[in-house]
């Protein structure tokens, strides 16, 4: 025990193994959706007339999430649990499948993952993320919190699209004003619950409220039925709290290695170069902003926001798009649900151990996995969201040259649903504004440099156009 704990500097961190094991299960809890979410994600995409086994891509997500959870957490020894980026799978199954195969969009993955690693291996990565001036990282903090929040919000049904022009979203699912399903009413239970229980300063208040919220879920489905919403309308969203045969089952790894580069020959080396750079970017940012907030929120960053072992930490984040792409599992990064477990106490990597040991558990226990239903997950998204947006109250936003790039960073990421865009929208205000009022000898040249690739980013829709032409 001593060992661990100096390994895992539990104690220097004023933290518990018990500590660290809540934490890790509450961290897996807010995660477990992706088992779910990235397998309904990834074959819902039409290769040829070939779509992938739901099974067998989520076999590879749990697979893919436990090597690399467990793997950062020995290495960076910090709380940070990896899983499928869910805005690369979504970019990957709307964008590149179709023009190329899987295994060859699972291929441009791997280079991915090998650029950024020898990004980070040179310390490119590194100095990227020391150019950031602080109210950019705080505001990414707390972007990111807000970002949480509405994914929270938006999984539990509690605000939905209305399909119209104006207003864009409402209450409710499909924004008809009012809340409309019992899962949403489960969903205000389980997070007035957890608030109440974090308010009053309960040890274990996350992980408490989602026991509770669970344990209403199943039994609201063992009376009424409800159902998933996707067969019936007002039903559970991504997972039904209920158990349907054998808890067990036998993973199938057969998508594990089946990758190919072949993607240069069928559309062209410019056209591959192209998604390359917009994996790149994603990946390189994303993590970035994510790294950030969640240093923040563990309590390991020093006076300029930077953490233990970044570059090994940097360098591990690289290796989760290698890992994804030979999975095929796609492109897998450190996940801001990570949040959940450090506020119920993770500090160390050993909350990681505990969190990728039941990502590898849940390839043979699929449904026990699945059984708590999104809209209670939610519940404590919500709350962390809430916890990194207060990163704000830290922020000097009396000069207007620093307010707006502070506020369209926080602002961005959740209306665009992209760390990265907001990471980019708030470095090319900062330049700008902060240039114009003054201060451009404070602006590093390798922040003016990330700004014009970031303005590069943003007009790719039209430079892959003029490339077509």
């Amino acid at each position: 025990m001593d060992r661990l704990d100096r390994f895992f500097e539990i104690s220097e961190r004023k933290s518990t193994i018990a500590a660290e094991v809540r934490g890790g299960v509450v961290t897996f809890i807010a995660m477990a959706y992706i088992i779910v979410l990235n397998p309904i994600i990834l074959s819902t995409a039409d290769v040829a007339g070939n779509k992938l086994e739901f099974s067998q891509v989520s076999a590879a997500t749990s697979l893919a999430a436990g090597v690399m959870t467990i793997l950062f957490g020995i290495v960076a020894r910090l709380p940070f649990a990896f899983a499928a980026g869910l805005g690369i799978n979504s970019f990957l199954a709307t964008t590149v499948v179709g023009s190329l195969t899987w295994p060859e969009a699972m291929g441009l993955v791997v280079i991915d993952g090998v650029i950024i690693v020898l990004l980070a291996v040179t310390g490119l990565r590194r100095l990227v993320f020391d150019a950031v001036p602080m109210p950019l990282k705080l505001a990414i903090s707390a972007g990111i919190g807000l970002f949480i929040l509405f994914i929270g919000l938006v999984d539990a049904g509690f605000i939905g699209s209305t399909g119209q022009p104006s207003p864009p979203v409402g209450l409710g699912i499909g924004g008809i004003g009012s809340v409309n399903t019992v899962p949403t009413v489960v969903f205000v239970f389980t997070l007035l619950v957890t608030g109440i229980l974090i308010a009053r300063r309960v040890r274990g208040g996350i992980l408490i409220g989602l026991v509770v919220g669970t344990l209403v879920a199943v039994a609201i489905e063992a009376i009424w039925h409800l159902g998933a919403a996707v067969e019936r309308p007002g039903g559970w969203g991504l997972s039904v709290p209920t158990f349907s045969g054998s808890p067990f089952a036998v993973p199938d790894l057969s998508l594990v290695g089946d990758v190919s580069l072949g993607s240069f020959g069928r559309i062209g080396v410019l056209a591959a170069v192209m998604l390359v750079f917009t994996l790149v970017f994603a990946n390189f940012f994303d993590a970035m902003g994510s790294f950030t907030g969640l240093a923040r929120e563990a309590r390991v960053t020093d006076s300029q926001g930077n953490f233990p072992r970044l570059r090994s930490a940097l360098i591990v984040e690289g290796a989760g798009a290698v890992v994804g792409g030979a999975t095929s599992s796609s492109s897998n990064t450190v996940f801001v649900e990570s949040g959940a477990g450090i506020e119920e106490g993770a500090r160390t990597g050993l909350a990681n151990l505990v969190t990728g040991a039941l990502f590898l558990a849940a390839m043979f226990v699929a449904p026990l996995a699945s059984i708590v239903p999104t809209e209670v997950a939610a519940a404590a998204l919500v709350i962390v969201g809430v916890m990194m947006v207060s990163q704000l109250r830290h922020i000097d936003i009396s000069e207007f040259s620093v307010a707006v790039p502070v506020v369209l960073t926080v602002a961005v990421m959740p209306f665009s649903y992209s760390i990265a865009n907001g990471i980019g929208v708030g470095f090319i205000a900062w330049v700008v504004l902060r240039s114009a009022a003054g201060n451009a000898r404070a602006i590093s040249p390798l922040l003016w440099i990330v700004a014009a690739g970031f303005v590069f980013y943003f007009a790719r829709g039209w430079i892959e156009t003029f490339i077509g032409r």
